[in-house]
């Protein structure tokens, strides 16, 4: 198992070799978390012959430590809250609402930015595999797995190269399956583990779903032609 990754597309190649049961199956595809999920997803759809898409998810961060979740919002409207946090900071209602309602306007320029008229997939009764470039609180994929379970898929994967041991425990209790490959304790975070984790950008993300639905990159081309 490797300690870290060198960006996020090696990241994903990696993920990739934990779901080689999904691969070229035609009711599967892959939902990248925007932004940093996007390129691993990308990796991990390229690796694994299937569709890649996005799913929004966007987190609810305390005002003044936003790295600090209290909770996230994804497409539909759903709301997953982190009650510890909320508790512990006494984090009133009004301060949750007004964050709540700036992600919610990001949520949808997001939506407007990445899908423009491109329709949702089909994700009833297929194999939805939740990506994203690492776990921390689990807040944000928790929402996105609360909101996929509303469209009926078959089975809900959540994949993610690095998270620490008891969120991906918690994950287990709510996605059908649950693949981490790096599960460090201590955690440190997330952008540890990777020697590349700049930001990805809004250009990016679109160049890579675009990438992925025009065209099907051979299986020798190597990591310096995928990255950006």
């Amino acid at each position: 198992m490797p300690e870290g990754f060198r960006d996020r597309f090696e990241a994903g190649e990696a993920l990739a070799t934990r779901l080689t049961g999904y691969a070229g199956r035609a009711d599967a595809l892959v939902l990248a978390l925007p932004r940093g999920g996007v390129p691993v997803g990308y990796a991990v759809a390229r690796a694994l012959r299937l569709p890649l898409d996005v799913f929004l998810v966007r987190k609810l961060g305390v005002p003044g430590h936003e790295e600090l979740a209290m909770g996230a919002l994804a497409s539909g409207g759903v709301r997953v809250l982190n009650d510890e946090v909320l508790e512990a900071l006494h984090i009133s209602l009004e301060v949750l609402e007004a964050v709540a309602r700036r992600e919610d306007a990001e949520l949808a320029r997001r939506e407007r930015a990445y899908r423009g008229e491109r329709p949702f997939p089909q994700m009833r009764d297929r194999v939805c595999i939740l990506v994203d470039d690492g776990l921390a609180t689990g807040s944000t994929m928790r929402a996105a797995v609360a909101a996929l379970a509303l469209e009926q898929p078959a089975r809900i994967v959540v994949a993610a190269p690095v998270a620490p041991p008891e969120t991906c425990a918690l994950l287990r209790a709510e996605a059908d399956e649950v693949v981490c490959l790096v599960t460090p304790q201590p955690f440190y975070g997330v952008g540890w583990w990777y020697t590349d984790f700049g930001q990805t950008s809004d250009a990016e993300v679109r160049d890579l779903l675009a990438r992925s639905a025009t065209a099907t990159l051979p299986d020798h081309e190597d990591n310096d032609a995928i990255s950006l």
